[in-house]
Parts: C-alpha cells; structure tokens; sequence
C-alpha cells in the first residue's frame, strides 16, 4: 500500500525533534485546497516550486559571471541547487523538517533580478520613490502574486511556513523584510538552515568559479585565506598529491563538510542551551539559533573580504554588470514611456500595482539573454 499524507506525518512525529517544524501544524495556505493525497504539505510547496516558470528561469541568470561567460560556471538555478542540497544535509543531521527546508531553499532567489545583486541594486535605485526592490521580497511576490497557473487563486499558495522563509530570508547581501503577517521574532529553524545554506554554497562556489576563470589562484589563496589554507592542507594529508581540477575540488568539498560540521554542532549546543521545545518558542527566541562558531564567523569575514577585493569588484566580473545593467535601467525607462510594448499580463499587473511596479515585475523576471535581447530590439536596435 502507498505511503499516504497521514502516515508520512506520522512519521515526522517519530523522527524529527520536538522543536522542528511539523506539517501536519502548518498555518496552512492563503486559498484553501483539499490536502494533498501521497504528500505532506511541504512536498506539495517543494513540487510547485521546481515546476513554476520563475524557477526554470534561473538556469539564465547570473550568479557572480554573466550568464553564458563559461560552460562550467554556476547560474542562479545552479546555485540554488546547491543551496538545498547544503541545506537538507543540515536540516537532517539536527532533525528539522528536510521538505519545508528544501522548499524555502529552492523558492529564496525566484524574485532575483537578472545580472545578479549588480541588477538588484539597479531595480533598488530605479524604484526608490515607489517602494523600491529587494530580491527576498520580489520572491515572495513572484510566489504570492505573479506566477498564473492555477484557476483558483493568483501565485503559488504556498503554506505559510515556506512564505515565513522567504521573508525572514537574509544574506550579507541583504536584511530581512517585515510584514505584520510574519510579525514574530525569528523563524523556524528550516527558514534559518536555509538562510546559512544560502552563504555556505555562495562562498563555496564562488572560489571554485573564480579559480576556474583564472580570476583566484591557489597559491593566493593558501597565503591570505586561512579556510583555503587549512583545507588545503587536509586535502594533502589525506590524499597527497592530486591533479589540478582533482584537488581544487577536494579542497572544496573539505571547506563545505567544515562549514556544515561548525554550523550543526555550533546549532546543536545554542538549542539545548536555549531550551526550545516547539517551533512557537524557536519563533519567541530574540536571537537566531542557526549559527556558526565565532571563529569560524571570524573566517568567512576574512574570505568575504577577500571575494569582493579579489573576486566581485575585479574589472573581469564588475565592468560587464555595468554595461548590462545600464541596459536594465535604459529598458525600464524605455517600458514605462511604452505601455504599449508590455503583452497583457504586464497590464493586469499594472492595473493592480501601478505602471512602475508592474515594469519592475517584468524586469525583473527576465533572464539575463532576454534582458540583452530586448534592449537590442528596442534601443540599440532603433525601433524604440
């Protein structure tokens, strides 16, 4: 007999502790619905995710290069990918609730604009007299509002659990956005696993990205960057002398199964220390209990730096977002001179939100290749 939604509830109660997040307690969503028959609710969140237009369109945005630079390089989807692999790996080891964690990890970056956090901060600065633009809020809205596939409600209908996330979703990059609806203190622990997840994958990737363009170099990192170093040397003790791309990736995965360890056990003592026993105490709690130790926060800081001196504001990286999103801005002063060059869903938007919104919504939605091949139809193209 198959596995229905009570059983697999059922079995939450056996295996995750008392502090995670149980489906079988969901707020629930926006829209009722009849519950899903062989999944819990998080599975039925994690399967509208993966099949939602916004999703299928990271595979074209950038992450840190401009989509279509290198074959090997991560894009926005690859990256998310990678976020909630890390972050089902954590949620398993402090048993939390894997599917709701798994699901906030996959919807977090669906709101990013193309051309990454340099499109973002474009959007931001265009949009600052009408409520400007954060890509953790754009997620939310894309999940709530702008996705159209179901005839009985606008968005997604995501339960609740997973739109928390996304608005208490947080990087260095950004601060967490507030609504009375999510009005507690701290989320649940999935939503804080996926927020360090997020961090975990994006310095991972970004030095192997960096390495592979010739943009990093090994010997620089083993001489500035004590993570770098220190995997480095455990990769040679354990395996000795490997080839290049071999041992780049060996050092990698050392420095991810570290960070993974710090956060779990780090996370696991601040628990038991703050004597939570339900997910509405972990939400009362005034601090995060997701974190890493303070030498390792003290680390990352230091790779951090090093990524923005080296890697982020290097003219290889910087100097095309500045031409592409130079065409983003031109684009958006173009559309909302032109209406009349928006197909009608922009125009539903617009009717609901405003004209200036509803050009920021389809701006922002576009992949980094559409962006560049409106702007050549439209403007560089002289048909504009």
């Amino acid at each position: 007999m198959p596995c229905t939604r009570t059983e697999l509830e059922a079995r939450e109660r056996l295996f995750l502790a008392p502090f995670a997040q149980f489906s079988a307690d969901s707020r629930g969503r926006k829209h009722q619905e009849a519950p899903p028959e062989w999944r819990t609710h998080y599975q039925r969140d994690r399967d509208r995710i993966i099949h939602s237009r916004a999703f299928r369109r990271l595979e074209y945005k950038t992450q840190v290069f401009l989509n279509g630079t290198g074959d090997h390089l991560r894009t926005r989807l690859t990256h998310t990918m990678e976020v909630a692999g890390i972050a089902r790996n954590i949620a398993r080891a402090l048993r939390l609730n894997e599917d709701l964690t798994e699901a906030i990890a996959l919807a977090h970056d669906l709101g990013h604009s193309p051309f990454g956090h340099a499109g973002e901060e474009t959007l931001d600065r265009l949009m600052r007299k009408h409520g400007g633009f954060e890509h953790n809020r754009q997620s939310l809205r894309v999940v709530e509002e702008l996705e159209q596939k179901y005839p009985g409600f606008p968005g997604l209908n995501l339960t609740w659990e997973v739109r928390e996330g996304l608005v208490k979703h947080y990087s260095a990059y950004d601060h967490p956005s507030k609504r009375p609806d999510f009005d507690a203190k701290n989320s649940s622990l999935e939503a804080q696993v996926a927020n360090l997840a997020d961090e975990i994958a994006y310095y991972s990737h970004d030095l192997d990205d960096g390495l592979d363009a010739g943009l990093l170099s090994e010997a620089k990192l083993r001489r500035d960057v004590q993570l770098w170093a220190g995997a480095a040397r455990q990769t040679k003790r354990e395996h000795g002398k490997l080839p290049d791309e071999c041992r780049r990736y060996f050092i990698i995965r050392c420095l991810i199964d570290d960070h993974v360890r710090d956060v779990v056990e780090t996370s696991e003592a601040i628990i038991a220390d703050a004597g939570v026993k339900s997910v509405d105490e972990v939400r009362l709690h005034p601090k995060p209990l997701i974190r890493y130790s303070v030498a390792r926060r003290k680390l990352n800081l230091e790779l951090r730096k090093y990524l923005y001196r080296n890697l982020y504001y290097s003219d290889a990286v910087h100097e095309p977002h500045v031409r592409a999103t130079k065409m983003l801005e031109e684009l958006f002063h173009h559309v909302l001179k032109h209406p009349e060059s928006c197909d009608g869903e922009v125009q539903n938007w617009a009717r609901k939100s405003g004209w200036p919104r509803a050009v920021c919504d389809y701006l922002a939605g576009m992949t980094d290749r559409f962006a560049m091949a409106e702007h050549l139809r439209t403007l560089a193209g002289g048909s504009g």
